[in-house]
């Protein structure tokens, strides 16, 4: 009796210790507050699930990614493709400039890059029924034209996506799992199966694994550097890019939030939308609450020093619930996010 007892003693303290590294590894227990250092709400516009954004600073124009999930959860339709804000007109107004298509298309991660003076290149995620391919477009001026589908078994699950030349790309696989308990594995015991990928314009190689949930990813081509955000590890992974597409880990930054999409400024200084409460997110994104806490954190990372880290945006979800992007422009920060109704524009004071 006394060994069944010590047995079940142990059992429970497992599972109770279990519980608690859950929470307070997905920040279960923080309380975010309404916070602002970057200006106040300047206006919104009203487009869903605008997950993802991609800027042109050169030609003054950022890219939508459209997708409304919360309709997709209760079975309905609603808007999405690729819309387009001109930054030189204000208020802003997003036009869709998604292009005729044969097939379904329901974007998440995206990326911009120019080709010549008047042509830019853009490369979507698209998922659609469980499959995932790279959408691969040509955009002049606000007309966006199909090139073709990439595919392959490396795309497991696909997030996000940076161009690095006219056909070639890093982008993240959030899991490494595609089954049901696997995937439980990595979201609650925080096991590190998933893997950034490479595309050189012909093939797939997978160039760094055993990650947690890596999400966003963005690359300073001035210092020859990859960013990549790990959500369920709270932290930013610094890549050195080899040569072949190959990277090598310079170091992980502890960032102590649920870290999305990144954004580079003209200074090279990361600006992150994040998920303080993961659980939170994951019961807001399944429709089980209404509301999901937002925040914007930017990081710099100098050449020599310390990186520097400053949370200037929180909200507990009433202005905008899972913000997953900011951009700055100018005077101007554009928050998107997974399932909420509108982008929140700010304006500093």
């Amino acid at each position: 009796m006394r060994k069944f007892l010590l047995v079940l003693t142990i059992l429970l303290t497992l599972v109770a210790g279990f519980i608690l590294y859950t929470f307070y590894t997905t920040g279960y227990f923080r309380e975010v507050q309404s916070k602002s250092e970057v200006g106040q709400v300047f206006q919104s516009i009203d487009l869903p699930g605008v997950e993802d954004m991609a800027i042109a600073r050169e030609d003054s124009f950022l890219l939508l990614s459209v997708d409304d999930r919360a309709s997709h959860r209760v079975g309905k339709e609603g808007p999405h493709g690729i819309y387009l804000v001109d930054l030189r007109s204000v208020p802003f107004e997003a036009v869709p400039i998604s292009a005729e298509l044969n097939f379904p298309f329901y974007p998440h991660g995206i990326s911009v890059l120019k080709l010549d003076s008047a042509t830019y290149g853009l490369l979507a995620i698209n998922h659609v029924n469980g499959k995932h391919s790279i959408e691969s477009f040509l955009l002049k001026g606000k007309t966006l034209q199909h090139l073709k589908t990439i595919t392959g078994p490396e795309l497991i699950s696909p997030n996000d996506l940076v161009m690095v030349g006219p056909e070639s790309f890093y982008f993240t696989n959030d899991h490494g799992y595609t089954n049901k308990w696997g995937l439980m594995a990595e979201n609650y015991l925080a096991i590190k199966a998933a893997s950034v990928g490479f595309f050189d314009g012909k093939k797939f190689q997978l160039v760094a694994g055993n990650l947690s949930y890596p999400n966003g990813i963005q690359v300073d081509g001035k210092r020859n550097l990859l960013y990549v955000s790990s959500s369920r590890g709270f932290s930013v992974g610094v890549y050195t890019i080899l040569p072949e597409g190959g990277i090598s880990l310079i170091e992980n930054i502890d960032v102590g939030t649920g870290v999305d999409n990144i954004e580079l400024d003209e200074d090279g200084m990361l600006w992150i939308g994040c998920h303080p409460n993961l659980l939170t997110f994951a019961a807001y994104a399944s429709g089980k609450k209404p509301i999901s806490p937002s925040e914007v954190i930017t990081l710099s990372y100098p050449k020599e020093g310390e990186p520097t880290l400053h949370s200037v945006w929180t909200n507990p979800g009433t202005q905008l619930s899972g913000a997953s992007v900011a951009v700055p422009f100018g005077n101007y920060l554009f928050i998107g996010n997974v399932m909420d109704t509108k982008v929140l524009v700010l304006k500093k004071n």
